[in-house]
């Protein structure tokens, strides 16, 4: 990209490939990773019950990526859990994160200026985070774009695409929430990142990869920034994956005579159940009138003879009187 020299950002970006992650990046990134599960339904409970469980979600939130991709490459998925500076470190994060006395460090964390900062911090990791899958998966399958792909996203949204199996390790099963199904903004982003390093791997794609990097983390961080200024979280290329999807994924579909006939006897059928209840209410309606005269006209008759009763006796009793 020859405007970005024209910009002396060459420099900059250059700066930007050889930025050691390790250690404030890190912790940003394991601060953000660890106050997102806190912030999920019913986990503040299970910190209480099963503070292990809790810990093993963290270390999944922080993790995942590289528990997933390791997965994928044949790896041993506890190899992450080998770093222990690593493990270390998050550990301390997710005790101050939950149990912290006066919840001080989870209270400033949420501010929103320095939760601004930690957020920016940890989407500059994920260019590292995608870069690293891309580059670990062109080692091993130099002509395979889409392996490439697969493990640049893994790598840098793996948390988010675990989430069933986090889910499991608190006892919560909710598979609606397949981030396949329905992709949050981060696994968006991260697939098209993957997507971009892979392209410029295998050379497909004519751009240097620091200049890449530059654009593609600056991207992250202002458009991030903006969601989280704004409120809003609508993603940028909302209108984009409208317009693919209306235009190669909705279609006429060969099945829709027939299920057009379905439905209309599933309405038919609606009908005739609802007009048959309505009959049968109606017939015990009347029915129900008609008991109810019947008994109110008994009680009036058994009124009657009881008063009849009672005259009869009245006037034994006075001729008695008058007998005696």
């Amino acid at each position: 990209m020859e405007f970005l020299g024209i910009l002396y950002l060459d420099e900059l970006s250059h700066g930007l490939t050889n930025l050691s992650m390790f250690p404030y990046f890190e912790m940003a990134h394991y601060i953000i990773s660890v106050m997102s599960l806190r912030e999920q339904h019913g986990v503040l409970e299970v910190s209480r019950v099963s503070p292990l469980a809790c810990w093993f979600s963290s270390m999944l939130f922080c993790f995942g990526g590289a528990v997933l991709s390791g997965i994928m490459l044949a790896e041993p998925p506890v190899a992450p859990l080998s770093n222990g500076t690593g493990v270390l470190l998050a550990t301390i994060v997710w005790y101050l994160v939950f149990y912290c006395p006066g919840d001080v460090v989870y209270c400033c964390a949420a501010l929103l200026p320095l939760r601004l900062v930690l957020t920016g911090m940890k989407e500059v990791t994920r260019t590292w985070k995608v870069l690293g899958g891309v580059t670990q998966a062109h080692s091993k399958y130099e002509d395979s774009l889409l392996v490439m792909i697969a493990i640049g996203w893994a790598r840098g949204a793996g948390g988010g695409l675990i989430s069933n199996f986090e889910q499991l390790v608190r006892g919560v099963w909710k598979p609606e929430t397949n981030e396949l199904l329905k992709m949050s903004y981060p696994t968006k982003i991260t697939l098209i990142g993957a997507v971009l390093f892979a392209l410029q791997q295998t050379q497909y794609l004519p751009v240097q990869k620091h200049h890449l990097m530059l654009v593609y983390t600056v991207f992250l961080v202002v458009n991030k920034s903006r969601m989280m200024l704004t409120g809003s979280s609508t993603s940028p290329f909302a209108a984009i994956e409208s317009a693919i999807y209306k235009t190669l994924f909705i279609g006429y579909s060969p099945y829709a005579a027939l299920t057009d006939e379905i439905q209309k006897s599933f309405v038919d059928n609606g009908t005739a159940s609802r007009t048959a209840a309505t009959k049968e209410l109606s017939e015990n309606g009347a029915g129900g009138k008609e008991r109810s005269r019947a008994t109110a006209s008994t009680a009036e008759e058994k009124k009657q003879s009881l008063e009849a009763k009672e005259e009869s006796d009245n006037k034994e009793t006075k001729n008695l009187k008058k007998t005696n």
